[in-house]
């Protein structure tokens, strides 16, 4: 298998998930197993399963495959997009052709056979991946769509010479920027410029006014959610770091970050990964970040009203 993936298992029987975790742990990033369909939305919600491999017939009726297609139901209601593949030793083409209709992925028999079986589970695992990666570009070019055109910074002055021998000198790096000065002093064209003639010119650059969220949304905002996290979130959504990866991400006004959000965010930023809201599986990103701001930040560091940050190259406005 060239792609490993987290894998979660439903069968009835014990044995049958032992000699599946046997044979699959060399291939897997993680497996779960489970007897018990009542466990299917603690998995799918908790460990985000890349794939799950359904036993289509239970104790309550062992050939009909009904329990099964309940499970499938129950899967897909909770992931739209979730990769199932069904498996029974009642096999025949027409439940074959029913759980395909039902959203199934695909149908292996039992006893299986295992170079067929891993095929099919690698497989598996590149259309989940790649399916991840469709909502994740789709993300970004929601993002683009909505980028103004790039205006000119018009100025001859020493000041504004300096500013723009500073992005020129940064234009090939991928070195965190802060940009700081007043209100009206350019830094949102600044940061565009930044990103304009940066390696990442070409990818997302994603924008979030830190002065305009309320702290009750900041984390579902940036780093995202689950279905079901909370009240209103009725399908997973990415957050704007995740939907920034591999291009730049500008924070706006974060001197107006309290601390205790400064500190989530400080923690996504050094260990390079989010973790949506309702899900315990972190997300790896890759995201340059300029950041502006009209405050003192390195007075409020220090007074204590804010936290020190990553190496970073402050371009100074005033």
């Amino acid at each position: 298998m060239e792609e490993k993936g987290k894998i979660l298992i439903i069968d009835d029987n014990e044995d049958v998930l032992f000699a599946l975790n046997m044979l699959l742990e060399p291939y897997m990033q993680k497996i779960k197993v489970t007897t018990q369909p009542a466990r299917i939305e603690h998995f799918m919600r908790t460990f985000q399963p890349d794939v799950v491999l359904l036993d289509m017939n239970f104790r309550r009726d062992a050939v009909s495959g009904q329990e099964g297609f309940e499970c499938l139901e129950q899967i897909l209601n909770i992931d739209p997009q979730a990769v199932v593949i069904f498996m029974t030793a009642y096999s025949d083409t027409e439940k074959a052709v029913r759980a395909i209709k039902a959203g199934a992925t695909d149908f292996v028999s039992k006893p299986w056979e295992t170079e067929k079986l891993l095929a099919t589970l690698s497989s598996a695992i590149k259309l989940s991946h790649s399916r991840k990666e469709v909502d994740r570009l789709q993300a970004q070019m929601n993002a683009l769509k909505g980028e103004p055109d790039l205006p000119e910074l018009i100025g001859e002055s020493p000041a504004m010479q300096k500013v723009k021998e500073t992005i020129t000198r940064l234009s090939e790096t991928d070195a965190n920027i802060l940009i700081s000065g007043e209100n009206g002093t350019g830094k949102d064209l600044v940061a565009r410029l930044l990103k304009y003639y940066s390696p990442r010119r070409d990818d997302a650059f994603i924008t979030i006014d830190l002065g305009s969220i309320p702290e009750q949304l900041f984390e579902s905002e940036l780093f995202g959610y689950e279905k079901g996290a909370f009240t209103d979130a009725r399908k997973s959504k990415p957050g704007r770091m995740e939907t920034a990866s591999g291009g730049t991400l500008f924070l706006d006004e974060i001197g107006n970050l309290s601390l205790p959000m400064q500190a989530k965010l400080l923690t996504a930023i050094e260990k390079r990964y989010i973790t949506r809201l309702g899900a315990v599986e972190p997300i790896p990103i890759d995201v340059r970040l300029i950041c502006a701001t009209n405050a003192n930040l390195h007075q409020l560091v220090a007074e204590g009203n804010f936290r020190q940050t990553c190496s970073i190259v402050s371009i100074p406005l005033d």
